[in-house]
């Protein structure tokens, strides 16, 4: 008997499994999809047969998608009693683990959530996935959209879109209103409605953890931590640091920091090295318009991530082509990201691209690597002929408006018609190594312009340090301790730790104060009779901000940066000098 009221699961194929924490797809894969409403039937017809023959072609009929059909939306309230979201559906989507879905209408009125809220929160799908690129002969209103090419993490499950919301008026919202301005003294003008804003350790770290795994496994650049940390430290900053963490303690291996790449590579980045850098959620979005070709991977918090990935996507063609996917830890909703557009329901009339690339992403996370490039390569050429529909045929001179189906047979014609993958990866990897290696020459001739240019803006005492620490022991004597400070060109060094276990810092002033104007002998003092110690260290996610004042309020003109009791570097009040001069420093 089965399980289900009216899902039929494939006799014919076999269900993709997890095993020892990894993706295990058979041949003969068994896989969900969603139709959708609106034009979610005409983009899904004609999505499945452009799949099926992208397989088909690729693999020569070895492997094959069983397809099995689950309902949600306005289809599944016909079937189930006016329930939009059945159970069964939900149980379906995570005992297939692969699925696709076409665009969902919520219902009109009280008491229903949205489709694809219930989905994410339902199954855990924490990662929502974008991936945005440009396709020679789509239009754009960039004059080099080919730059683009980034993979959007977005996390799904916090952040303002966690729904802890208090309506002003209510009594929740004055219970509210009441504890934080008696309890914590916040100040906030009356009748304001509020919110909370969940940023946890767990949800961050899973998140950036998703992020960079996906950027080792596809031979990625970077991984770019956006956030808004300058103002709000507790919540978007703890985002930033977490996410440097997960790359130190989980990748240290295979990660290095964009600081290191400067500062211990001098611009060259190492082979099998991926860069973890972190920008400003404002800069992000003017960095996507500048100097796109600077980003691979993305890792946001909710509503970063929601605004960054439509506005990207507007640079290369729209939301009508920009493919998607909500991810668990290994179960997968992929999906189209545009709406449902009833007013083109059952025209034939629309562009199936989101749904058809949210299917290569698909098609990618089962390793049908070969399948997927056969579309993302045949996709450009059949729009530059001009075979398009109705949307960029009004942007393409002298095109041929087609019809959503049209448009798939125009793609299956070329799929068949022969494509040589080996010749065009071969050309993409070439051009990807060539633009890399501009990248880095610009770093290794001109590193403090590319900083300032790429929008890395300092913000923690991390990314000022000097991590190369000099050091003596305190038995040295002050004129060998002299000698290393004239050899490096530095003005002090780290003092090891004494018997007690505590480090210590020699300046200059400190020589001229207690050597020259004390009138003792460098050759016969030894540096543990007139160093500090101990010395004041802060941690490297310490604010400049805090920092500057600690500095001044302790009147020292150095710390040293400490990751537990290990001493990792030393920031200094001339750091903080040259950061305000070269980074237009403001009062953010």
């Amino acid at each position: 008997m089965s399980a289900y009221r009216h899902i039929k699961i494939p006799s014919s194929g076999e269900k993709i499994t997890v095993r020892d924490g990894r993706l295990h797809v058979p041949d003969q894969a068994i896989v969900g999809y969603v139709e959708g409403d609106g034009i979610g039937p005409d983009i899904t017809r004609a999505c499945l047969r452009i799949w099926d023959a992208a397989v088909e072609k690729a693999y020569g009929g070895k492997r094959k998608i069983h397809w099995c059909e689950t309902y949600l939306g306005e289809k599944a309230a016909g079937l189930y009693d006016g329930n939009y979201c059945p159970d069964e559906t939900l149980k379906a989507l995570a005992e297939l683990v692969v699925s696709i879905k076409g665009p969902l209408t919520t219902p009109v009125g009280g008491g229903f959530r949205s489709l694809n809220v219930a989905l994410r929160q339902d199954l855990d799908l924490y990662a929502c996935v974008r991936p945005v690129r440009h396709y020679a002969g789509v239009p754009s209103p960039l004059k080099n959209p080919g730059k683009v090419d980034v993979v959007i993490f977005r996390e799904n499950t916090e952040d303002v879109y966690a729904g802890i919301e208090y309506k002003t008026g209510t009594p929740e919202n004055e219970k509210i209103a009441r504890f934080l301005r008696e309890e914590m003294k916040a100040k906030f003008f009356e009748g304001a409605g509020l919110g909370i804003k969940p940023i946890s350790e767990f949800g961050s770290k899973r998140l950036v953890r998703k992020a960079i795994q996906y950027a080792i496994d596809n031979g990625r650049e970077s991984v770019t931590l956006v956030h808004k940390g300058n103002i709000m430290k507790f919540t978007e900053g703890a985002f930033r640091n977490w996410g440097y963490e997960v790359a130190r303690d989980e990748f240290g291996s295979v990660t290095i920091t964009e600081e290191q790449l400067y500062g211990e590579y001098k611009g060259k980045q190492p082979d099998g090295k991926i860069v973890i850098k972190d920008r400003i959620a404002d800069i992000m979005f003017q960095m996507m318009l500048l100097r796109p070709e600077e980003f691979d991977v993305l890792a946001t918090m909710n509503l970063n991530g929601d605004y960054l990935s439509d506005a990207i996507a507007a640079e290369v063609g729209g939301v009508g082509i920009a493919p998607g996917a909500n991810i668990a830890d290994h179960v997968a909703v992929f999906e189209a990201t545009h709406g449902t557009a009833p007013k083109y329901a059952n025209l034939n009339k629309v562009n199936p691209g989101s749904l058809l690339f949210s299917g290569v992403m698909m098609l990618e996370y089962m390793g049908w690597k070969e399948a997927a490039d056969l579309i993302t390569l045949v996709y450009p050429e059949v729009v530059s002929d001009g075979i398009v529909t109705y949307d960029f045929a009004r942007q393409i001179d002298g095109a041929t408006e087609v019809g959503t189906s049209q448009f798939a047979d125009a793609l299956i014609e070329r799929i068949h018609g022969g494509v040589d993958l080996e010749a065009k990866r071969k050309a993409q990897q070439a051009q990807l190594v060539k633009e890399r290696k501009q990248r880095e020459i610009r770093r290794l001739l001109q590193p403090l312009e590319e900083m300032v240019d790429t929008g890395r803006v300092p913000t923690t005492v991390g990314d000022l340090m000097t991590r190369s620490l000099i050091t003596v022991s305190d038995g040295e004597t002050v004129e060998s301790a002299m000698h290393v400070m004239t050899d490096n060109d530095i003005s002090s060094v780290v003092v090891e730790p004494d018997a007690k276990g505590e480090w210590g810092i020699l300046t200059r002033r400190d020589i001229v104060t207690r050597i020259v104007h004390a009138g003792k002998n460098p050759a016969t003092t030894r540096v543990r009779d007139i160093c500090s110690r101990p010395v004041t260290s802060v941690p490297a996610e310490m604010s400049i901000r805090e920092a500057a004042a600690m500095i001044s309020d302790t009147h020292f003109s150095r710390l040293t940066v400490a990751q537990g009791e290990k001493i990792i570097g030393i920031v200094t009040e001339t750091d903080i000098f040259n950061a305000v001069d070269k980074f237009a420093w403001t009062a953010e």
